[in-house]
């Protein structure tokens, strides 16, 4: 059994092909793209349930605190530090050592993270005024974002575990479980939204409530999977066993490089707060909530899935096949990011009246909510880039170099934010995170250039060439058939759904067309 558990996958060799990941990242994106979709649908309910009141942005900023920590441990820090030191003990070690090495970072990982649920739960105060310092002069709204931090900030410890979870699966090339996971959430917040939100005087606690029960369905959901491994952790406690002192040392600098994006987010809600009125926070949620679908569904995908690969071939020394399945990312990246982007610019207002424009999500909020999202858009391949591109370093446990490309990214979002906020409002916050968004992302790949583990070869470059002439053959089909704002808002839901459909799907067709057209073929997306 031992030796099904811990074989290598790769094929002969342990040359792994790009189909092999092509197809990882396709299951992967498919979860995915089912949980984005009941997320988009969570949205929906939320901007019909609570628009964009003051009940709203509290929420929103009580959820980003300790959603926040969750992308940096879960999604970020944690992740790309755990996974390089596993499948480098799946390499060297035995399957008793890679247990005990289970079994020790789940016991530091339950530690530290009670510690800050613990420390985060007495300091709600503290930290909703530090997060939301615009909130102060307001005491029920304040005292709301308190209430609320209060429930959510346990949710770290919970789900924090789960990526733990998702990424010992992950290196066993158990995808689809953790990709499906998220779908909990979605579902909690949901059914608290709809169903327990009356039940409370100030409705917007029940979701609240609804994430912390989703942490606790996730973490569950993916034990038993776990236990199919023999891999079910026991934590413990040993001070200075090696494994996880690489994982510490690895974690610290990545908890920052990794989650620059976060971050900036982080810093765009902080801001908004001071943005006179209410509804500034809530356009920017909504916003990014769009733009995550296809950052989330294909860019976190294929980051995830060429991961254990790239720490593979690091400690097998292939440095031809590491080159080789960088570009292969870069190349899936820049054929999904750039419709993606032409898409959400072009069609902002219609998604936004379509999946927001009813209940307490007002016409009013349609124009600032669709510019948001068209300035964010304007870093969405940026953004997809970096999940690939910081996965070459991580995977060659090289911390350090993204983090001196995360603080240029910092500095420039929060210059760029101070010289925006007051001529744009929240349009200016967006604006600026997209902006730092392309610095991190042109500092990465450059560095990988000089490490000379990219290189921008003639193929590249035609097939760039290729893929931008179709995005505009697509553009031009999305601009023809697109209606003005003013008739999708005499549209009914059916009629606003159908229209939004056609253009996306037709879209879709009309790229996929054009890709054909322009000779763009399967097998440029293999090496």
């Amino acid at each position: 059994m031992q030796e099904d558990i811990t074989s290598n996958k790769s094929g002969p060799k342990g040359k792994e092909s790009s189909d092999s990941l092509a197809r990882s990242s396709m299951v992967v994106s498919s979860l995915t793209f089912f949980s984005r979709i009941l997320g988009l649908v969570r949205e929906i309910v939320f901007a019909a349930f609570f628009g964009d009141s003051a009940q709203a942005d509290a929420f929103f900023v009580a959820f980003r605190i300790p959603n926040f920590l969750r992308r940096l441990f879960a999604e970020g820090a944690f992740s790309q530090a755990f996974v390089p030191v596993l499948s480098e003990y799946k390499q060297k070690h035995s399957f008793a050592e890679i247990k005990e090495f289970v079994d020790h970072v789940a016991g530091r990982l339950t530690l530290i993270l009670l510690s800050v649920s613990i420390v985060g739960v007495i300091g709600a105060p503290a930290l909703a005024a530090l997060f939301a310092s615009g909130y102060l002069d307001d005491g029920d709204k304040f005292s709301l974002l308190v209430e609320m931090l209060r429930i959510t900030f346990p949710y770290i410890l919970l789900i924090s575990l789960t990526g733990f979870a998702g990424g010992i699966l992950n290196s066993y090339g158990r995808f689809a479980v953790p990709a499906v996971t998220p779908v909990f959430l979605n579902i909690s917040l949901i059914s608290c939204a709809i169903w327990l939100s009356p039940l409370f005087e100030e409705p917007v606690i029940a979701i609240a409530w609804g994430v912390i029960i989703a942490g606790l369905i996730q973490l569950m959901f993916q034990l038993p999977f776990l236990g199919h491994l023999h891999l079910i952790p026991r934590p413990r406690l040993k001070p200075k066993h090696e494994g996880v002192t690489q994982v510490i040392t690895l974690m610290i600098p990545v908890i920052f490089s990794v989650s620059v994006g976060q971050i900036n987010l982080l810093l765009d809600t902080v801001l908004a707060t001071f943005i006179e009125g209410d509804g500034s926070v809530s356009w920017l949620y909504y916003a990014d909530r769009i733009m995550y679908l296809p950052l989330g569904v294909f860019a976190v995908a294929i980051a995830t899935v060429i991961m254990p690969s790239l720490s593979r071939k690091h400690v097998d020394e292939s440095v031809e096949q590491f080159k080789e399945t960088l570009d292969w990312g870069l190349r899936c990246i820049l054929l999904i990011a750039l419709p993606a982007t032409i898409a959400l610019i072009s069609l902002a207002e219609p998604m936004v009246i379509t999946l927001y424009q009813r209940g307490e999500f007002g016409v009013d909020s349609v124009l600032p909510t669709s510019r948001a999202l068209q300035a964010y858009a304007l870093g969405l391949l940026a953004f997809m880039a970096i999940k690939v591109l910081a996965s070459a370093y991580f995977s060659r446990q090289d911390t350090k170099t993204p983090v001196r490309y995360g603080i240029i990214a910092m500095i420039s979002n929060m210059v760029m934010n101070l010289l925006l906020i007051l001529p744009l409002a929240h349009i200016g916050l967006a604006f600026a995170t997209a902006f730092s968004s392309w610095v991190n992302a042109g500092l990465l790949l450059f560095g990988l250039m000089k490490l000379k583990l990219f290189s921008f070869h003639r193929p590249f470059f035609f097939m760039s060439l290729q893929i931008i002439l179709a995005n505009v053959l697509m553009l031009v089909f999305l601009l023809g058939f697109n209606s003005p704002a003013d008739q999708w808002f005499e549209w009914s839901t059916l009629a606003r759904v159908s229209n939004l459909a056609f253009l996306c799907l037709g879209g879709g067709v009309c790229y996929g067309l054009a890709l054909l057209l322009v000779g763009i073929r399967p097998k440029h997306f293999s090496h």
